[in-house]
């Protein structure tokens, strides 16, 4: 099993190019169902989650192309990605390529609104909290599915297709919300999303539909209307660029210490998280191409924070974030909202000299005035990039196993590090 190895206390400096956002590129690859004509994706990163959905996709009939490298891309700036599903075989989802990633079970919703029929496997992925798919389910029943569980499989049908219907979500599920607007955007008549899920990837997929021929309002906003249509057509759309993996080198640099320029990505997808780390004495200034980073090596400021649904602060981010708090100057409180069972980076942080005391969904850091390098051991994809930030600033060698939760979400992270100083290596098995 792959390890990195990094040896801290190099400052960062250069320029780290930002990759396609993997939570919008894989419900836009899901969508391609949606019509028998062809989706083309530019900027989809290279990920073990891309290529699991691939394999999930190519197991419905869909054709899957990567377009040749074109001058000037690099392994970095993304692929463009050409998906056709005009000759879908089969409709069952099974469950040995389902539990693999989370995300595949959404094709329930485009198989069922295309087709009146889907037989998909709940799902598995990463162990951050229950995070169930009865919210998704109910979404479906409003618009008419009849849907029943039978031996771990979520059977889904429909006798004339879908019905325009008010799907209203008791709480923000992005999840929920996209399989909603795949669902209703070729069900008859007209359906209202209430408390809708307002991510940017939410706007992404909704902005790739409307291309195929989908007619949405409101995306981006609470409530999201939809009128749906009889058939969707093909479309190219670029994906969005990672917020995600903006705010994660962001944070390794106000960290690690430096000045880096974090190219190809925009400040608005993540305003919250930009101002919080601004609050830690960082420098956060937008430009042209789009974000600089810069720290002097003044202390780093504790501050409080709470994850919530967008525009709050992502809970995506919520690992990356007290890695930097265990260096900060005081006390911070960090309290998370989202998943249940998202604090499992806290021990394997205490391995490097962290002080974390968990009460309940609140975690009380105190910082440190350092930390020192060790074997740890990453658990899910956000909390393996904490370690590795965490790694960044530590004294001497920190070995990070279990690596392949950072190849599903984080392209070329090595590569993106090392150009910027970092000694950071990936030892193979």
């Amino acid at each position: 099993m792959d390890r990195i190895h990094i040896t801290g206390g190099t400052p960062l400096n250069g320029v780290i190019p930002i990759s396609g956002a993997k939570n919008a590129a894989l419900p836009l690859m899901i969508a391609s169902l949606l019509t028998g004509e062809t989706l083309e994706l530019v900027n989809v990163p290279r990920l073990a989650d891309i290529a699991s959905l691939s394999r999930i996709l190519g197991n419905h009939g869909v054709d899957h192309m990567v377009v040749g490298k074109r001058p000037g891309q690099t392994a970095e700036t993304g692929q463009t990605v050409r998906l056709t599903a005009s000759n879908v075989i089969d409709t069952t989802a099974p469950y040995e390529l389902v539990s693999t990633m989370r995300a595949s079970f959404w094709v329930v919703a485009p198989l069922l609104a295309r087709f009146g029929e889907a037989k998909v496997s709940l799902p598995g992925g990463c162990a951050i909290g229950t995070r169930p798919v009865d919210l998704l389910i109910m979404a479906l029943e409003k618009l008419g599915a009849q849907i029943e569980i039978d031996g771990g499989y979520v059977v889904a049908k429909t006798k004339n297709g879908l019905r325009g219907g008010e799907i209203r979500f008791p709480k923000v599920t992005v999840g929920g919300t996209h399989v909603a607007l795949m669902a209703a955007a070729l069900a008859y008549g007209t359906t209202v999303i209430e408390n809708a899920a307002r991510e940017p990837e939410v706007v992404d997929l909704a902005e790739c539909l409307i291309k195929m021929g989908a007619r949405i309002e409101g995306a981006g906003t609470p409530r999201i209307v939809v009128e749906g249509v009889s058939r969707l057509h093909g479309a190219r759309h670029e994906v969005l660029p990672d917020r995600i993996e903006t705010g994660t080198y962001a944070m390794a640099v106000a960290m690690a210490g430096g000045d880096v320029t974090l190219e190809d990505t925009r400040a608005d997808l993540l305003h919250s998280a930009l101002d919080v780390l601004a609050t830690t004495g960082t420098e956060v200034t937008s430009t042209e191409s789009g974000i600089r980073i810069r720290r002097n090596g003044a202390g780093i400021a504790a501050v409080d924070v709470t994850t919530d649904p967008f525009p709050g602060f992502p809970t995506d981010l919520q690992a990356q974030f007290m890695a930097l708090m265990t260096l900060a100057k005081g006390r911070s409180h960090i309290r998370e909202t989202i998943f249940e069972n998202r604090f499992m980076h806290v021990q394997e942080l205490a391995r490097l000299g962290a002080k974390i005391r968990l009460e309940g969904d609140l975690a009380v850091v105190e910082g440190v005035e350092r930390l020192k390098g060790a074997p740890v051991m990453a658990t899910d994809l956000r909390a393996s990039v904490s370690l590795v930030i965490a790694g960044l600033a530590a004294e001497g060698e920190t070995q990070i196993n279990r690596v392949y939760h950072l190849d599903r979400g984080f392209e070329a992270l090595e590569a993106k590090l090392g150009r910027c100083g970092a000694e950071i290596r990936r030892v193979r098995a």
